[in-house]
């Protein structure tokens, strides 16, 4: 956010590497805006791999909320929301220099104002964040996800973008698999992402949020075993082709066609779906 300051109070700007904050975001080639710390380890794989190491692509991370609110057990358990929302960004910080990543935005709100649709200071925000780095691809949540906070963000995100003049927005837009899965995408819909390199770095990332492991949830074998069931079933006729898949809802077409209504777009998902289904059953069932 070059010479704009973040909306809110406790937002935080971090570059790993120390390379100035104007710097890092002219090299940014691919941009995740996830609505909590670890969404982006969990959920993002793909971004991360695109980027990691690479001369000629750089992975920027916007986190919207600040993680107060998580549940928490064990060692985690007696921790007040403020001392929770410190962990949460300090781990953060901890993945996005593991993970290479070419800048973080924390922005500090809350969740409950963002579900609430009190969203004009996120809107601000995110135009300055995309209008900065100009990135090429943006991962964001789904549009199928079950976390209210989750969709609230993915929809700001088209709003954002498509607030944008045509030439300004990125070329591709994906919706990434968190509190729900996409293999019940139509094949035609569905846009699959091979995450099979580095697990050595993708485990490494995910085991940084001790507070959201240690502390009452097993995303870590949860989201390996969501890749991994991906590359499994992702065909029936054929050997496995990749040992993780993710599985993204292209969200491009929203960005392209400003006139296409947001729920049009997720009725005609499940239209397909619904229709694959049924023609499949008549194919295999005959009368019956």
């Amino acid at each position: 956010m070059r010479n704009v300051k973040p909306t809110q109070p406790l937002a935080q700007l971090h570059v790993p590497d120390g390379t100035p904050w104007d710097r890092a975001c002219q090299r940014t080639t691919h941009v995740a805006i996830v609505a909590h710390p670890d969404d982006v380890e969990f959920m993002a794989w793909h971004a991360i791999l695109e980027c990691f190491q690479q001369p000629d692509k750089a992975l920027g991370a916007v986190i919207v909320t600040d993680g107060r609110g998580s549940p928490r057990c064990g060692a985690y358990a007696g921790m007040t929301d403020e001392q929770m929302r410190v962990v949460r960004i300090a781990e953060q910080e901890k993945a996005a220099l593991v993970g290479g990543y070419a800048w973080l935005a924390c922005l500090g709100f809350q969740s409950e104002s963002i579900k609430s649709g009190a969203t004009a200071a996120l809107h601000e925000d995110l135009r300055h964040v995309i209008e900065t780095t100009r990135p090429r691809v943006i991962y964001t949540h789904n549009l199928a996800d079950r976390h209210d906070t989750h969709v609230a963000v993915a929809l700001q995100v088209i709003a954002v973008l498509r607030s944008l003049p045509a030439e300004r927005r990125p070329a591709r837009v994906l919706g990434c698999e968190v509190w729900r899965g996409l293999d019940w995408l139509s094949d035609i819909d569905k846009r699959i992402l091979d995450v099979s390199a580095r697990e050595h770095l993708t485990t490494a990332l995910m085991g940084v949020f001790d507070s959201q492991i240690a502390g009452g949830k097993r995303y870590d074998l949860a989201t390996i075993g969501r890749k991994r069931s991906n590359a499994t079933y992702a065909a029936s006729g054929q050997t496995d082709q990749a040992s993780a898949m993710e599985y993204a809802m292209d969200l491009t077409p929203l960005i392209m066609d400003t006139s296409l209504a947001v729920q049009t777009y997720v009725a005609g998902l499940i239209q397909r779906f619904g229709d694959d289904i049924t023609s499949r059953i008549r194919r295999v069932g005959g009368a019956r």
